[in-house]
């Protein structure tokens, strides 16, 4: 037995059908009202009433050439800073009446290509991206066939892409200075994989705060890499150090979600030893301070990041021409209460 069918979206040609005017007319009430006279004009606007017409934008700007749909790739939604750099970019894209289609390419380069594939062949207007790699011969190359495209979270090293970052060296340089300050002389840094770009920044800025005291890095910094760069995966990994005597008390999360893992496990396994640790978080994300021990952070300015980097898209110099910029954004700490001294 056949499904009945939905409800039918009135169309243009129901408008002009009701209003007893052609299809041009309706056309022209819609997009060149001047052109109609008023007694059509309102003939047309009461029949779009009756029918709860919605004009079909889609169309309207592949007829007029233009493309009012943003394609955005970050590497994971679940992580809150990624959502406050969608809702930055959302902000600057409702100003200029664009939307935007949003992907998580989950630090997977393939599901990435997939994502990229879809956005170019929906006709995007342009691309903002967090890149999985450094490999950014596929960017480069929708880039050279007219689709403009934005870095996202990572300093280009190409004029042919613009990038709106934040500066990930300083900010494991300033974590690592404020435990130092805290008299710690060993430091624990849980880290993602070196393939991410800001998990290596993060690295080699505490590296380079050590240097700057006179001390070996290889002697203060210990490292170790997580499979999941959340909670979960934090708690995992910290579970079995918690029950080593050698386990640095100083410890700095490569972001907020692993540092609160990490938290979690030490009150469920040694809430005695609560007290003792120094935990300096990344991302300051709003939970960071609302936790029952309130969060040490470095600051990332997240929705400005995404609203910078919406507006260097849409972006146009004298000619026309998309305007190549690389902005640059400098972290902040946030000292609470996790700044444990020695």
């Amino acid at each position: 037995m056949p499904r009945p069918a939905g409800p039918r979206r009135s169309s243009i040609g129901d408008v002009a059908r009701l209003a007893g005017v052609s299809v041009g007319t309706v056309s022209n009430v819609l997009n060149r009202p001047d052109r109609v006279s008023e007694g059509t004009r309102d003939r047309v606007f009461d029949a779009i009433a009756r029918l709860s017409f919605v004009p079909n934008g889609s169309a309207r700007h592949l007829r007029a050439g233009t493309i009012s749909t943003v394609g955005a790739i970050v590497l994971d939604l679940r992580n809150p800073f990624f959502t406050e750099t969608a809702r930055g970019i959302e902000n600057r894209l409702a100003l200029a009446d664009h939307t935007l289609m949003l992907a998580s390419s989950d630090d997977d380069p393939a599901r990435e290509a997939r994502y990229l594939r879809l956005f170019e062949e929906h006709g995007v207007s342009g691309l903002l991206v967090v890149p999985t790699g450094d490999d950014l011969g596929p960017l480069l190359k929708l880039a050279a066939r007219g689709v403009n495209t934005v870095l996202l979270d990572m300093q280009s090293p190409t004029e042919a892409l613009s990038s709106v970052a934040v500066d990930d060296v300083a900010g494991g340089r300033l974590a690592g200075e404020h435990l130092l300050d805290l008299g710690h002389r060993r430091i624990l840094m849980l880290n993602g994989p070196h393939t991410v770009r800001q998990c290596r920044d993060r690295l080699s800025g505490l590296q380079r705060a050590v240097e700057r005291r006179g001390l070996d890095p290889d002697a203060v910094v210990q490292e170790v890499r997580l499979p999941t760069l959340d909670a979960g995966g934090a708690a995992a990994a910290f579970a079995p150090l918690l029950e080593r005597d050698d386990t640095p008390h100083a410890v700095f999360c490569v972001n907020d979600l692993v540092a609160i893992g990490v938290q979690r496990e030490i009150r469920r396994r040694r809430p005695e030893l609560l007290g003792r640790f120094a935990i300096v978080g990344y991302d300051d994300i709003e939970v960071a301070a609302e936790l029952a021990t309130p969060l040490t952070s470095v600051r990332q300015p997240a929705h400005d990041v995404g609203y910078r980097a919406a507006d260097l898209l849409l972006s146009r110099d004298a000619d026309g021409a998309p305007v190549h910029e690389h902005v640059v954004f400098q972290p902040e700490l946030v000292i609470r209460a996790t700044s444990t001294p020695a």
